[in-house]
C-alpha cells in the first residue's frame, strides 16, 4: 500500500489587516475602563456632594433648634457636633434673629465640597396647629 503523496501548501502571504482585531479589541477594552472609571469617580462625587448637603441641613436645624430654646447650649458648637457626626466640617455659622446659616464642607479625596443651608424657628411656635 502506498501512500498518498503530500504535496506542500505554497505560503500565504499575511495580508497587512491580519492582526487587526486584537488591537481593535484592546482599544475597545481600554475605553471602556475608561468610561467605567470616569462614571464611578462621577458616582462618588456625586455622593459626597449628597453628604455635605444633608450634613449642612441637619447641622442648620440644630443651630435653630438651640437658637430657639428648644434644645440647650450653643447653637454653633450643637451645628459643629452634628456635622461631625455627618462626616462634614462646619466651615460657617451664623446667627441671625434667630435664623441659622451654615456651611459644611466634606471632604472626597483631595477634592472638598461645601454646601450651605439656612433654618430658622418654625412658624407658629411650639404647640401650634400644623
Amino acid at each position: 500500500m502506498r501512500g498518498r503523496r503530500v504535496q506542500p501548501r505554497p505560503l500565504q502571504r499575511c495580508s497587512e489587516e491580519a492582526g487587526s482585531a486584537t488591537v481593535v479589541a484592546v482599544g475597545v477594552i481600554a475605553g471602556t475602563v475608561l468610561v467605567t472609571a470616569a462614571v464611578l469617580a462621577g458616582c462618588v462625587v456625586l455622593v459626597g456632594h449628597q453628604r455635605s448637603i444633608a450634613a449642612a441641613d441637619a447641622s442648620a436645624l440644630a443651630a435653630a433648634d438651640v437658637a430657639s430654646g428648644l434644645l440647650p447650649g450653643e447653637p454653633c458648637a450643637a451645628a459643629g457636633r452634628v456635622a461631625r457626626a455627618g462626616g462634614a466640617t462646619l466651615s460657617r455659622c451664623e446667627l441671625e434673629g434667630g435664623v441659622a446659616s451654615v456651611e459644611v464642607t466634606v471632604a472626597v479625596g483631595p477634592l472638598p465640597l461645601a454646601a450651605r443651608s439656612r433654618a430658622g424657628p418654625p412658624e407658629g411656635g411650639l404647640g401650634s396647629p400644623p
